[in-house]
């Protein structure tokens, strides 16, 4: 049986952490996280801002666009 036959399934909560979790798990401020995205810093500026890596950035930067702030998903 496919998942899309049973309905409510899943679990109505996320299964992966919000972006102020995961910030906060690196060391970084959430506000002054979102305030660079607004002001279209690059990922070399936040590196250094925050004074974590580019790749930290990048995967930040992804899960946002990809998620956006709070990632819940669920079957319902």
């Amino acid at each position: 049986m496919e998942n899309s036959d049973k309905i409510g399934s899943f679990p109505p909560w996320s299964r992966i952490d919000d972006l102020a979790k995961m910030t906060e798990e690196v060391g970084i401020d959430f506000d002054q996280f979102i305030q660079c995205l607004k002001e279209n810093k690059n990922t070399e500026e936040m590196a250094f801002k925050f004074k974590v890596s580019e790749n930290t950035i990048d995967i930040l930067k992804e899960h946002f666009y990809h998620y956006g702030v709070n990632s819940t998903m669920g079957g319902d």
